[in-house]
């Protein structure tokens, strides 16, 4: 890096237009352009953009994007919000304090006649001493999970006798993941890599909004009664 190319890295640092992590940028901090651009107040700004070797993660100030940094920057479950199945906003710091069982569902698939009666019983067992089940509907493996939000709802309340919130479809893998399970991924990687593998992949979280363990698909809700337990302080 230049020692003009410094200075202009820290005077945007210091006039608070490129925020960086805390954590101290490695040598592999390299500057790849710099050039002026109009911000949207219409003030002459030096653009600066970043790139970390080895990751492909570009940084910038603007409307661009900072939705890695984003995640990263989130600490807990807490920190994120979520859409429910009518388009509505959920602030999930609602749920503080409560254990989490996080599980992006399906309605056509081989283990939905199994994990979700056993979510049921999970829930009606355990609401009362403090546990939560948020359930993601996700049309990315093997389409299935075609309907709609409110077809979903109808589906699952009306034959799985669903009380726990089953919030809007999203996607868990790829560029348009919720960002929620970007950091539930991070927080915990699968057995071969950290991307959802598929349907009913769970995510436990304690009452401090942290992801304590991750089953695979095959896992069934009850086989984790005792971990969920554990988390409850129920005997």
């Amino acid at each position: 890096m230049s020692c003009s190319s410094v200075r202009v890295f820290n005077n945007l640092i210091a006039q608070r237009f490129l925020i960086i992590p805390s954590r101290t940028l490695s040598n592999s901090l390299s500057i790849s352009s710099v050039s002026s651009i109009s911000n949207p107040t219409g003030l002459k700004r030096s653009w600066l953009s970043t790139r970390f070797c080895g990751t492909n993660r570009t940084l910038v100030w603007g409307t661009r994007s900072f939705q890695s940094m984003a995640t990263q920057s989130k600490q807990s479950v807490y920190d994120f919000t979520v859409k429910d199945a009518k388009g509505q906003e959920v602030d999930l710091s609602k749920f503080r304090g409560k254990v989490l069982l996080i599980v992006n569902v399906a309605s056509q698939c081989g283990f939905t006649n199994s994990n979700y009666p056993e979510l049921t019983t999970l829930y009606q067992k355990y609401k009362d001493q403090g546990l939560e089940i948020l359930a993601f509907p996700s049309n990315q493996f093997n389409g299935q999970e075609p309907g709609t939000n409110d077809e979903i709802q109808e589906f699952v309340c009306t034959r799985f006798k669903a009380e726990y919130p089953v919030f809007a479809k999203v996607d868990v893998n790829g560029k348009k993941a919720e960002p929620l399970y970007d950091f539930l991924k991070s927080s915990k990687g699968g057995l071969l890599g950290d991307s959802i593998k598929w349907n009913f992949t769970k995510f436990l979280v304690d009452r401090e909004g942290k992801v304590v363990d991750r089953y695979a698909p095959t896992t069934t809700p009850l086989s984790i009664e005792k971990d969920i337990k554990k988390l409850l302080g129920v005997a």
